[in-house]
């Protein structure tokens, strides 16, 4: 990683420092360039970047997502990124995802309890938290219109063959931990596909020409 100075909290920049691009392969890398392309024109056009990651029960892999964008443009210093998610259908934030996020330093508060809880997560001291909860991608709560629809699962990347609004409609899968639920292998494998998301996303916005 070549940036120098980051307001992020300290072990979320520790757990940056440890990214390692050359990780990712040619074959991705080609996956990853349409979102490239799309934040490196909304940049050009000083326009605002809506991403909106999308899988199938907003719980997991779309979570992580949205909150390593958001991360990863304060990260490298592009404005007007908002970065939201969302489900083809609705359940809730797995709490695994919450501790492998807390684990890696992000600060997470629960602001609402219930069978769908609502949760800030901040990544630095000053700028406005992520606000996280399981939300179908056309939920009121996300951009109707000039967005990206990152679809971060296969299975959404099937059902969605229309995403009403977006701009653009860019499959980025990530296989899903939940495969791992209840093993002795659950945390490992959950921090694995943070890491992973995190790698590939840093890798997306190191790309951007400012």
């Amino acid at each position: 990683m070549t940036q120098t100075k980051s307001n992020l909290f300290t072990l979320i920049n520790n757990t940056i420092d440890t990214l390692d691009f050359a990780s990712i392969s040619v074959e991705r890398k080609t996956i990853l360039q349409p979102l490239i392309d799309f934040i490196q024109s909304k940049v050009t056009a000083n326009q605002d970047i809506r991403l909106n990651f999308i899988c199938t029960h907003n719980s997991r892999r779309s979570h992580l997502s949205q909150i390593w964008a958001q991360t990863a443009a304060a990260y490298y210093n592009i404005k007007n990124v908002f970065s939201y998610s969302g489900g083809t259908e609705a359940t809730a934030l797995f709490p695994m995802v919450a501790q492998t996020l807390t684990n890696t330093g992000f600060q997470i508060k629960t602001l609402s309890e219930g069978n769908n809880p609502v949760y800030s997560v901040k990544y630095n001291e000053n700028d406005h938290p992520v606000i996280c909860f399981s939300k179908t991608y056309d939920d009121a709560f996300n951009p109707q219109s000039e967005f990206a629809a990152i679809l971060t699962c296969s299975s959404a990347d099937d059902g969605c063959p229309l995403i009403v609004g977006a701009e653009k409609r860019i499959p980025i899968t990530f296989e899903d931990p939940k495969a791992f639920d209840n093993t002795p292998q659950q945390a490992e494998k959950y921090q694995e596909r943070s890491i992973q998301i995190a790698t590939e996303l840093f890798y997306v916005f190191s790309q951007v020409k400012k």
